[in-house]
């Protein structure tokens, strides 16, 4: 005689795993990582690699001292030093890339419950932090180490965003080949990575689409040019790796479109009107934050409820 079993939900069980999802994000990265190492030298792999141990060991050493389960297997750390590293311009002095790691592990994620509980994505404010902290490094842009065109290039150079009139050729924004954060400048690589993410299943093509659309129609609308607007800054890296994070956007796809949309409008807002060049990472926090206004006006509604009395 079989029993009924009585069990909270969830009924439905995926072999899915969180440590699973974050490797398939690492791989998907891996295309940036190796593009950003060809591009700018051998100590942009450095940053990117000990941004992930400095990730890393912030986390292992806080559950320590708080006596909480380790959680370092599950590969979230790592996926967060890569990212944080890869939003880097390769110059940045090391120290300052282990300060950008402890706040993102420690100050965004720990401090809020850990995976799962944080408020806003961990390497995007990490970013945002050393942008406020540390703006003459955070602003110091090497120039590749390769060109297309066979010229040497100078030690220092600027992003096609901060100035648009020595813009390079699409070719080039499309590959990389010029100044700007180790993981961001090659559309190639993060749009192979991306890719990768839809196919998996990992994340939504609605945000990445969406987010990149609202840009580029504001950019046309605005006269701006749609494809360098596209291609340059952290948009690509944005809209594939750090607005698709599960913890801190919306649960359901309208809920994600929103989102997406108001990235998108921020961003291009910043970019045309602001102070900064660059908008997507303020776009992305101050949509972060808004996330649970959205999640509480776009939720299902459960079936057979009735509407609350107001």
């Amino acid at each position: 005689m079989s029993r009924l079993l009585i069990e909270p939900s969830p009924h439905i069980k995926s072999p899915l795993t969180t440590q699973r999802i974050m490797l398939d994000v690492l791989i998907a990265l891996f295309p940036a990582v190796i593009a950003g190492t060809v591009i700018f030298g051998l100590r942009a792999l450095v940053l990117v690699v000990l941004c992930a141990a400095f990730c890393v060991i912030s986390e292992l050493v806080f559950n320590i001292i708080t006596k909480r389960e380790q959680t370092i297997h599950d590969l979230s750390a790592v996926v967060t030093g890569v990212l944080l590293g890869l939003n880097l311009p390769p110059s940045l002095p090391i120290y300052m890339a282990a300060i950008g790691s402890f706040a993102a592990i420690v100050v965004v994620k720990q401090f809020f419950g850990g995976i799962g509980e944080n408020f806003a994505n961990p390497a995007i404010t990490a970013r945002i932090i050393l942008m406020l902290s540390f703006g003459k490094y955070m602003t110091a842009w090497s120039a590749p180490v390769i060109s297309l065109t066979g010229a040497p290039d100078a030690v220092s150079s600027a992003t096609p965003l901060a100035s648009p009139d020595t813009m390079p050729t699409y070719f080039e924004l499309f590959l990389g080949v010029h100044a700007g954060c180790i993981g961001e400048t090659c559309a190639a690589a993060l749009l192979l990575g991306g890719i990768y993410l839809i196919i998996r299943g990992v994340i939504d093509p609605v945000t990445p689409v969406a987010f990149i659309g609202t840009v580029a129609l504001c950019s046309l609308i605005s006269g701006h040019d749609v494809l360098m607007q596209i291609l340059s800054g952290g948009l690509m890296i944005g809209a594939f790796f750090m607005a698709t994070d599960y913890a801190t956007t919306p649960i359901t796809r309208t809920g994600k479109l929103i989102f997406a949309v108001g990235c998108g409008l921020i961003t291009s807002v910043i970019r045309f009107y602001g102070i900064y060049p660059e908008g997507v990472s303020f776009s992305i926090l101050i949509m972060n934050i808004l996330v649970p206004l959205i999640d509480r006006y776009v939720r299902p509604k459960p079936f057979g409820t009735k509407k609350e009395a107001e």
